[in-house]
């Protein structure tokens, strides 16, 4: 990809590889992926009001699932720095009123005038520098009302050194550095100095995938 904001990152997509990530995710997966995704996003604890905001929101796949737990109070704020994701997220979500995408970048602040229950960052934070992701969780944290939640779903934290030695070729070869810079951070005191706390967790795909859900005092 041309012009990337982040040359080092792998989280960054072409348009051609954007416009068919859902399809390319589920057929290098074997199918699990949309397995995968279903699960966490029922484990997001989804309330019929909620109003949430989906940070790289993607294709809109991740929203399409959500949407399935909101009533007609509910909504979901989509916000990608792609405009191939942007145009894939309204061709499904265009004609609900439920539904709105902003095109622009997660990793610098900005500053939206509506408060969310939820915030989801879906695997994106883990292919970000550190600093970058700290502009992310602030953002995240701005947009949450009291007693909010974010939700990050992403890799877990592990050692690469006890990975099956397939697996770890697999990682080594799929992602990039930041990446493995991700998965040995302590993410739970990471995100306790930004005032989130009452931490849960659910693992998925062998341990090494998680939701992690924080709560905003």
């Amino acid at each position: 990809m041309s012009n990337k904001i982040h040359p080092d990152s792998k989280v960054e997509l072409s348009p051609l590889i954007a416009k068919h990530y859902d399809r390319i995710m589920n057929s290098i997966t074997f199918g699990k992926y949309n397995r995968f995704i279903h699960t966490a996003v029922k484990d997001m604890n989804i309330q019929t009001n909620d109003h949430i905001l989906d940070l790289a929101c993607g294709t809109g796949k991740n929203a399409a699932l959500m949407a399935k737990f909101l009533g007609e109070k509910g909504s979901v704020t989509g916000i990608d720095v792609s405009p191939v994701m942007g145009k894939q997220f309204m061709e499904k979500h265009g004609s609900d009123s439920r539904f709105d995408f902003k095109q622009k970048r997660i990793d610098v602040p900005f500053q939206l005038e509506k408060k969310y229950d939820k915030v989801l960052i879906s695997f994106v934070i883990h292919g970000l520098p550190h600093e970058h992701r700290k502009n992310l969780i602030q953002n995240a944290f701005n947009h949450l009302k009291p007693g909010g939640k974010l939700l990050i779903l992403d890799f877990s934290e592990f050692d690469m050194a006890e990975m099956p030695s397939h697996h770890r070729f697999i990682f080594k070869t799929v992602e990039c550095k930041y990446a493995f810079d991700y998965i040995e951070r302590d993410w739970k005191s990471i995100l306790t100095e930004y005032g989130l706390s009452n931490f849960e967790e659910k693992k998925y795909m062998k341990k090494y995938t998680r939701l992690l859900t924080a709560a905003k005092n």
